[in-house]
């Protein structure tokens, strides 16, 4: 498995841009949402599975990467914004350090 997770924040440019992916799926709220707030918490029905699998598909679209639903913990890396920043930084950090470019 990649060393995602390893950064304790995601960056912030990250982030943003991980508000903007989101927005389309959760609605204009998701700009001023605590970063670190459960997405489950924070929209309850709104983030139910089908809107959670939405966001994957469209956070993979956004940057390039893969989801792996066995290899990746979902659950857990689609949390909150924050968590799905540092998700895809380290994707792309492994992609860049294996000389992988999708």
């Amino acid at each position: 498995m990649s060393e995602t997770g390893t950064r304790e924040t995601g960056a912030p440019e990250t982030v943003a841009r991980v508000r903007e992916v989101l927005g389309p799926y959760l609605g204009d709220e998701i700009a001023a949402l605590d970063a670190e707030r459960d997405l489950a918490e924070a929209f309850g029905e709104r983030y139910d599975s089908l809107t959670a699998m939405e966001c994957v598909t469209a956070v993979e679209a956004a940057f390039g990467i893969e989801v792996d639903f066995v290899a990746h913990d979902v659950r857990y890396w689609f949390a909150s914004v924050e968590r799905i920043a540092r998700f895809v930084d380290g994707e792309l950090e492994d992609r860049v350090r294996l000389g992988s470019h999708g």
